[in-house]
């Protein structure tokens, strides 16, 4: 009874006291009155994780390599400027099964490959990195075969045992952006490593200056309806591409947009804007409402925002009037200052796991609680390491049956504005196990919420209640399914 309640929806009255403590620092220190007609639990929760032991390095390294067939390949390739170690950056971390996927952007010249795998578990602590599917399916930038892949940004694996990445065909995208072949969506068949699918996103869909960063893949009843979620992160819209239909559709809406407030970074001594929109993307189900949700937010903003996977996957309505959709993406919370993101990813019992780009930490939050700064924890107290991560650009959940969640740190902003220092590590991938990371914190979905949390007595009816069509139109469907979901977020 107790979990259902919590599962469903709480109202949360507090006065917040600031303390004096006997070091000199300040206590937030919740006051909570009783309402008429609700019952009522406390219960104070860790908002910091403590992950130290739990988080593990996986690999690491101080320069990146590639795997070559012969040292005098590899040596050619330097001679020739087709590889310049330092110009690589590893930004993209998937996991199938006992290998790894990295990405590596053609943020500079020589970058050889743009997509590689590395073993797991791990064989040596700087492996190589061996391109995927192999050295012919990249092209050169310098004679671009647009077939081949050219700046791969990020992949996603579905549980249909694929690939699926986004290629935005551009090379020195932060010198001199250079369009050199359309972005596409490419699909491989992890058991074969056959490609599947090449499919260049259409024309009208692409904008000047468009850069196609992030992809999330949503699998419907069967392997072959599904959809892959495309972010244009400097044109701030997604695209939509139907796998069964294989078409895509372009999807416009104001909250993709950035906040110029969250545009200023001051990192590593650097000080830079980045008016990057709609970035991080994150699908969860919904099994109270029977529905999915898509997650999303800009890099440039520090609030998280959502709207019904139906309404993005639904081509008929992204043809005509597109501004009637626009009630339909809303705002559910805010972070706080210095909170921007990257990407994030939600775990099968509805924990999503965010980065903090701007913190150099992770955040969490179980989806089942309104998404307030009481609800959002941290994965690590940077008292105690605050080096371990720097810079998480890339967020991973994988699909097994006990999850963990991947990072990659990059210290992105060094390698752009700065210099690395190659006589350091530069470049990690960390895991943790999902479990027993969010144990007895407030992003264990076993645990109450903090604070004070009220039920409703008086209604005889649960809030969370099953949304089903019955015979409505889509459309009619959407709205009602808004209406019950701004209840459960109090909007």
């Amino acid at each position: 009874m107790m979990h259902h309640f919590f599962a469903s929806c709480c109202v949360i009255a507090q006065i917040t006291l600031f303390m004096g403590s006997s070091n000199g620092n300040f206590i937030v220190q919740p006051v909570s009155m009783k309402l008429e007609g609700y019952s009522y639990t406390t219960q104070p929760l860790s908002r910091t994780l403590n992950s130290e032991s739990q988080l593990e390095i996986v690999n690491e390294w101080k320069y990146l390599d590639f795997e070559y067939s012969t040292f005098v390949e590899r040596q050619q390739a330097i001679l020739n400027g087709d590889f310049v170690p330092k110009n690589n950056l590893p930004l993209g971390i998937d996991v199938y099964q006992n290998r790894l996927f990295v990405t590596t952007p053609r943020w500079k010249d020589g970058v050889p490959a743009s997509l590689g795998t590395i073993p797991f578990p791990p064989k040596e602590t700087s492996p190589a990195i061996k391109p995927y599917p192999n050295w012919e399916a990249h092209g050169n930038p310098n004679n671009p075969d647009c077939s081949k892949l050219i700046s791969v940004y990020r992949t996603a694996v579905d549980r249909c045992h694929r690939l699926w990445l986004i290629d935005s065909g551009i090379v020195n995208a932060t010198i001199n952006l250079n369009q050199i072949c359309p972005p596409k969506i490419v699909i491989y068949d992890l058991r074969t490593d056959k490609l599947l699918v090449r499919y260049n996103l259409e024309t009208s869909q692409v904008k000047q200056d468009s850069l196609h960063s992030n992809i999330v893949v949503d699998i419907g009843d069967h392997c072959d309806d599904a959809h892959a979620i495309v972010s244009d992160v400097w044109r701030f819209g997604l695209v939509v591409y139907s796998l069964s239909k294989n078409r895509s559709w372009r999807v416009t809406n104001y909250n993709f947009y950035p906040d110029p407030i969250a545009s200023d970074f001051n990192v590593y001594g650097l000080n830079f804007q980045w008016l990057d929109g709609v970035f991080g993307m994150s699908i969860s189900y919904n099994r109270e409402s029977l529905k999915r949700n898509l997650y999303f937010h800009p890099m440039a903003s520090f609030k998280e925002f959502m709207v019904p996977m139906d309404l993005l996957l639904n081509e008929s309505l992204w043809q005509n009037d597109v501004q009637e959709n626009a009630k339909y993406f809303f705002a559910i919370g805010d972070r706080g200052i210095n909170s921007q993101s990257s990407t994030s990813g939600i775990t099968n019992n509805g924990v999503m796991f965010f980065t903090q780009v701007h913190q150099d930490n992770i955040g969490c939050w179980d989806t089942t609680k309104p998404y307030t700064r009481a609800n959002l924890g941290n994965l690590l107290n940077l008292e105690n390491d605050s080096n371990l991560i720097q810079f998480p650009n890339d967020l991973k959940v994988d699909n097994r049956e006990d999850q963990s969640v991947w990072i990659m740190s990059n210290r992105l902003p060094i390698f752009l504005y700065s210099k690395l220092d190659y006589g350091e590590v530069n470049f990690r991938i960390l895991k943790a196990d999902v479990n027993k990371i969010i144990r007895n914190s407030i992003c264990d979905p076993g645990n109450s919420l903090p604070l004070i949390c009220y039920h409703r007595q008086s209604s005889g009816r649960s809030v969370t209640e099953h949304w089903q069509r019955g015979g409505r139109t889509v459309a009619e469907d959407i709205k009602g399914y808004i209406q019950y979901l701004k209840k459960f977020y109090f909007i």
